[in-house]
């Protein structure tokens, strides 16, 4: 097993590799760059904000689209601009060299975890995602655990009773939630517990209370929950209906196998033959897959969530980062986010092995 780890582990740095450069040309040959953004930001600001970063500029040469300055006319908006200004911003974004040379340059800080500074948040990408990091974790770690706790016993309670009226209407249930999207539920929950139209139960905004800090042990609990309770629901809601297909199916594989009608031949009641023999094998697939869900919450789900009750997270962030093309945030998130989805699959492969010793990796090799 150590050696199927050794091998996974040497696998991420070219997996990551791999991603970062698909990623970094696809984003950089993307119009609308930095440049062009601050371009857009000094256009439509007085003439000191243009002076701020041209200095004498104002007498300088202007560029002119298809003019003589081949980089600062490649950009929208440079018309009229002062090339000294062009050139500046380049070089203040580093759009001074070679899109070849500005990767490695990005990679080989990789390498010592140092994502670089925002471009226009002026603070550094890591204290970014660390500041921003709890409420993702939040919204994904309860999620997560809210769902399980929700799907395992409705799956097994529907493998039990397959076919039955039960079965039926629960399954019919759970394609209607699963169709609809969990921003649709956010709304919905606002708009009739958040002071939308009818209760104002839960508030509509923010993490916790602004005073949170003097609050006593318990109220600070109670207070976090209070304002997780919206979005969770929403997320959770329509989260849990492939789950519980997922968990009705290995059950129902595995009740119809040899050892299941030989553990009730010999005469042991239905509840020591589902929680002592099939349990641990039809959930194999369904834990291990915890933290492959976790991350999938956590990174992809939150987005329109954080948005809806202002909830300053990764997923928000990266969103600004991709409309005002902040790249180091971009690209420090994908490395980040990356490396991390890289592990929790080395993980779930763990976690078949620890619900499973009759699973081995090593020997697929």
């Amino acid at each position: 097993m150590l050696a199927y780890i050794l091998r996974r582990l040497m696998l991420v740095v070219p997996t990551l590799f791999g991603i970062m450069v698909v990623n970094f040309f696809i984003i950089q040959a993307a119009p609308g760059g930095p440049v062009e953004q601050m371009l857009a930001q000094i256009q439509g600001t007085a003439i000191s904000a243009t002076e701020r970063f041209s200095g004498s500029a104002s007498g300088g040469e202007t560029v002119q689209r298809g003019g003589s300055g081949e980089s600062a006319g490649a950009y929208r908006g440079a018309r009229g601009m002062p090339r000294e200004l062009i050139e500046r911003i380049e070089k203040m974004y580093g759009f001074d060299k070679p899109m070849h040379e500005r990767f490695f340059l990005m990679m080989g800080n990789y390498l010592t975890f140092d994502f670089g500074e925002s471009f226009f948040r002026n603070k550094r990408v890591v204290d970014l995602v660390l500041e921003k990091m709890p409420v993702s974790i939040s919204l994904g770690l309860w999620t997560t655990l809210l769902i399980y706790l929700v799907s395992i016993p409705l799956g097994i309670a529907k493998a039990v009773r397959d076919g039955s009226r039960f079965d039926v209407s629960t399954s019919t249930t759970l394609i209607v939630l699963n169709a609809i999207p969990g921003f649709l539920f956010a709304l919905l929950l606002v708009v009739l517990f958040a002071g939308g139209s009818y209760f104002k139960w839960f508030p509509l905004r923010g993490l916790v209370s602004d005073d949170w800090s003097s609050l006593g042990l318990v109220d600070k609990v109670l207070d976090y929950f209070w304002h997780m309770a919206l979005p969770i629901g929403a997320m959770v809601i329509g989260g849990f209906a492939t789950l519980t297909f997922l968990t009705k199916n290995s059950f129902l594989e595995e009740i119809h196998k040899q050892y299941v009608l030989t553990a009730r031949a010999k005469g042991l009641v239905e509840r020591r033959v589902l929680y002592g023999h099939v349990f641990r094998n039809a959930m194999l697939i369904v834990i291990a897959g915890f933290p492959a869900a976790f991350i999938g919450v956590l990174f992809t789900g939150s987005l329109l969530i954080e948005v809806i009750f202002s909830l300053d997270g990764i997923g928000l962030l990266g969103f600004e980062a991709a409309l005002n093309r902040d790249y180091p945030i971009m690209f420090g998130t994908l490395f980040f986010f990356g490396l991390i989805g890289l592990v929790m699959g080395i993980l779930g492969d763990l976690m078949y092995t620890l619900i499973d010793p009759r699973i081995d990796f090593e020997a697929r090799g």
